[in-house]
Order: structure tokens, then sequence, then C-alpha cells
């Protein structure tokens, strides 16, 4: 029984170790900030995703509109 207890806070305490705050540095704005962390920075990828999800769904400009796409209507 001890050993389980002590398994156990030794797990809470991995677990609580990993929380950290998302604080961004000042030096590392410029990082996030770059062109390659924008998410429509390739407008062909763009395109053919949302070619996928048209064609899988069945729904027309469904892109962060909630609902279903079954083509029930």
């Amino acid at each position: 029984m001890r050993l389980a207890r002590l398994l156990l806070l030794a797990l809470l305490a991995g677990f609580l170790a990993g929380c950290a705050g998302v604080n961004v540095q000042p030096w590392e704005r410029a990082t996030l900030a770059s062109y390659a962390m924008r998410p429509d920075r390739d407008p062909l990828a763009t395109a053919m995703a949302e070619h996928v999800y048209f064609s899988r769904e069945a729904a027309s400009g469904g892109r962060g509109v909630g609902g279903s796409g079954c083509g029930c209507n």
C-alpha cells in the first residue's frame, strides 16, 4: 500500500512539474511572427484543403462553421 501511495505521489509530482506559463518573451516574438508561422502561407495547400473538405463533407464554405454536411436539405 505504501508503494502505491509513493508511486501515485511521484506520478502526481511529474504531472504538476510539467505545467508552465505561456509567457512570450520579447526576443521570441520575432520567431512567432515570422511568415512560416502563418496558417495561410501556402494558398495552394489552403485551396486543396478546402477542396478535400468540400468533397468529404458535401458542404460549401463549411470551414469554421458548426453543423453537419450530410446534404439532407
